[in-house]
């Protein structure tokens, strides 16, 4: 058993002062029926917490590490970068340098406007397809998360074209009474919906990969569907990219599926480790955001000057040549070697380039309502079991976890044979 003291007892200190004693509520490991861990420090994929336990890290705070943690060259430049100041309210140099290399890397980002957070992002861009087109529907996909904002937090109905109601308390009916849910990969649920309210539709929004309901591909042309039925309504499409934006690719899930959405929304990997996050796309439709248009967006630490140089410097590294590649084939190697340990347990495993998710079910996950027939209590075993042997992954049955350039074979290897011995 791992010596928790001090994690036991910095939670209960922190329970006094923080609702839930944390400051995003899956942090509170609750689902998988753990106490949350309190971290000390973090360096390549090895988290220590304040009890001295080492862990293999494959949250990699959610996403954000593609790097590692604590990359010597980011570093570098982040304390080049703190020592001239942390923050403006004024343009800097850093904030063009890092929206040239969004554009680099994303061609469909033409124009691009830094956030602070990914549900910014989002909030910012539904704003501003709904002012392009002057159309008030959203349409999204159960399962398909775009944070935290009021009118995306909501639920399908009994019927496929069912008006959404919220899913937390404090969110009116009201405010999402304009968005509207489908099950993921069904393009007949997509057709129908289309046909009776397209000309109402503003935006579909989508994660092109899902990745917070766990890992589900696109089936069957879906994505390529939703480009074909927005265009031909004149309704924006909305890719959310903030978990698959320089994940997947230089280019994210968009270069990787040769699909160009009207607009993007990046987070995660973009602040190279801090509150950064993004939203762009084509120019005309960019350029309806004040100070040049009528649609209102503002932030007082957008821009930060300490993350577009962390963002920089991250961006640089991940363009030398061969990185991707090596990265999603030893992901590939990882996860084949997961599913030959894990064969004939009940446990499903999918994956695309270096995000994985393994479902406790037996039968095949590509929407919600395969999601929802897993097996959270044995995930939560598998979660205690992995834990206890110093491997972290992501707390929760509906997220992914993810393979970074710092893990070597060497932890993989280890990682798949403790995985193996799993008897839950």
């Amino acid at each position: 058993m791992l010596n928790r003291t001090k994690s036991i007892a910095a939670y209960k200190e922190a329970l006094k002062y923080i609702p839930g004693g944390v400051n995003s509520p899956v942090r509170a490991l609750k689902a998988v029926g753990e106490n949350p861990l309190f971290i000390e420090r973090a360096k390549g994929v090895i988290l220590t917490d304040v009890d001295g336990n080492d862990y293999i890290d494959f949250c990699l705070s959610w996403g954000v590490f593609i790097l590692g943690h604590a990359h010597s060259a980011v570093l570098r430049t982040v304390n080049q970068s703190i020592k001239l100041g942390t923050s403006y309210g004024i343009p800097t140099l850093q904030e063009t340098e890092l929206a040239r290399r969004v554009n680099h890397f994303i061609p469909s980002m033409e124009r691009v406007r830094f956030v602070n957070s990914g549900t910014e992002a989002v909030m910012s861009a539904i704003r501003l397809a709904r002012g392009y087109t002057n159309r008030n529907l959203i349409v999204k996909f159960v399962g398909c998360y775009h944070g935290h904002v009021d009118h995306l937090l909501v639920g399908a109905g009994s019927g496929v074209t069912t008006l959404a109601s919220a899913l937390s308390a404090g969110v009116p009916d009201a405010f999402v009474a304009y968005t509207l849910c489908l099950p993921f990969n069904d393009k007949k649920a997509v057709d129908h919906l289309f046909s009776i309210h397209g000309k109402e539709i503003a935006a579909v929004i989508v994660e092109p990969v899902p990745a917070n309901m766990g890992v589900v591909p696109s089936q069957n042309g879906f994505l390529h569907y939703l480009r074909e039925v927005t265009l031909a309504y004149g309704a924006l499409l909305i890719f959310d990219e903030v978990i698959t934006g320089f994940r997947l690719t230089a280019g994210g899930a968009q270069q990787l599926f040769n699909i160009t959405p009207d607009l993007t929304t990046v987070g995660k990997i973009v602040g190279g480790g801090f509150p950064a996050a993004a939203f762009g796309g084509r120019a005309d439709i960019m350029q309806m955001l004040a100070p040049e248009g009528d649609v209102y967006q503002a932030g007082t630490l957008s821009g930060n000057p300490v993350a577009m140089s962390a963002g920089i410097k991250t961006l640089d590294l991940l363009s030398q040549q061969g990185v991707y590649d090596a990265l999603n084939k030893k992901a590939g190697r990882f996860v084949e070697q997961l599913r030959k340990q894990l064969a004939g347990k009940g446990i499903v495993i999918n994956a695309v380039g270096n995000m994985f998710t393994l479902f406790f079910t037996e039968g095949e996950v590509n929407n919600f309502e395969d999601v929802r027939q897993c097996d959270t209590v044995r995930f939560g075993s598998f979660f205690r079991y992995m834990l206890a042997h110093g491997v972290y992954l992501s707390p929760s049955q509906f997220e992914a976890c993810f393979v970074s350039v710092a893990h070597t074979e060497k932890q993989l290897d280890r990682v798949a044979s403790i995985a193996g011995n799993f008897n839950g």
